[in-house]
């Protein structure tokens, strides 16, 4: 998709407020603070996505529309951004809301193409990565991770962080990715519209 016009739709508080499950719809899913908006607007090219110092600001699942032409009434792909997640001080509150509309789009939206796990490249894999992807596993979502912050790594150290996320999340498809510098967007791209022609 070369030029995008994207649009905000809706924040859902539970499974009522989804938008009808008609065209495929990209998940982005990660850790508070792993700069989910920050690769959010990098790849929308606009400022739609709230960016905040405070981690755990997003609480619903924020839609946003896509479409390659302003004149398309029809929108091509969603994208929903999903509250994030093991943030000590809100990941209680923030948790108990899961089972109530997050656990029912990602095991039962039936247009769901593709889970973005989003993950900090400049820590060691965490637990709660882990177990969010066995958890999308377990639905047979298709996944793609994402190393985020990729801009703050040099030759060697890419390298290494890479392959200690793919052994430690037990994963083969990792792209590293920096919404700073624009690395690694046009294969999260390529990845998106790949999912979205085969779903």
């Amino acid at each position: 998709m070369q030029r995008i016009y994207p649009k905000f739709i809706l924040s859902a508080l539970s499974p009522e407020h989804f938008p009808p499950p008609s065209i495929p719809e990209i998940a982005f899913l990660g850790r508070s603070n792993v700069g989910k908006s920050s690769l959010l607007n990098a790849l929308l090219g606009s400022k739609m996505a709230h960016v905040s110092s405070t981690p755990g600001r997003t609480r619903a699942i924020n839609f946003f529309s896509i479409t390659d032409s302003p004149q398309r009434q029809q929108p091509q792909i969603y994208f929903a951004d999903l509250p994030g997640y093991g943030y000590a001080k809100l990941s209680k509150s923030i948790s108990s809301e899961w089972p109530k509309f997050i656990e029912p789009y990602l095991s039962d939206r039936p247009t769901l193409a593709l889970c973005l796990c989003l993950v900090d490249s400049n820590i060691p894999p965490q637990k709660s990565d882990a177990q969010l992807i066995h958890f999308l596993r377990s639905f047979d979502r298709r996944i793609l991770v994402l190393g985020t912050k990729a801009d703050r790594l040099s030759g060697n150290a890419r390298v290494k962080a890479q392959a200690d996320l793919r052994k430690g999340l037990a994963v083969e498809d990792l792209l590293l990715c920096s919404a700073k510098t624009g690395a690694g967007l046009k294969e999260v791209w390529s990845a998106i519209q790949t999912a979205a022609d085969e779903a």
